[in-house]
């Protein structure tokens, strides 16, 4: 009788460790997965931007350009488009591609020269 006694106390606690580790492994892995996301959603961004900083080039290199445009990098993309507005307005929209994971910027010029003046807004 003891010797039941003592078998199944070992299977009970094999048992409880087996839940533990498993729980663990698997938290563990949710863990990995949302950091990799957040990596990616930073990326992302940092692409938008990117395409944004050239568009404000083109915008500074040729005053009345509007237009759309492309860049690539080794981790993802990121396009943006130029439309005018009145005088030297200007709105830039910009996406950053990193996988699924997309982020959206867009700026706002009110004016081109003497020193260009934007107001940045991520869109969510």
């Amino acid at each position: 009788m003891k010797g039941y006694v003592g078998l199944l106390t070992i299977l009970l606690i094999g048992a409880v460790g087996t839940v533990i580790a498993t729980s663990t492994i698997l938290l563990g892995l949710a863990i990995s997965r949302s950091s990799f996301a957040q990596v990616q959603s930073s990326q992302a961004k940092a692409l938008a931007n990117a395409c944004i900083e050239e568009a404000l080039l083109q915008i500074n290199s040729h005053v009345p350009f509007t237009g759309i445009g492309t860049l690539t990098m080794d981790s993802g993309w990121c396009d943006y488009s130029v439309t005018a507005g009145v005088g030297q307005n200007r709105t830039v929209s910009s996406r950053g591609f990193i996988g699924t994971i997309v982020r959206k910027v867009s700026v706002l010029v009110t004016r081109i020269r003497p020193t260009m003046l934007a107001t940045w807004t991520e869109i969510p």
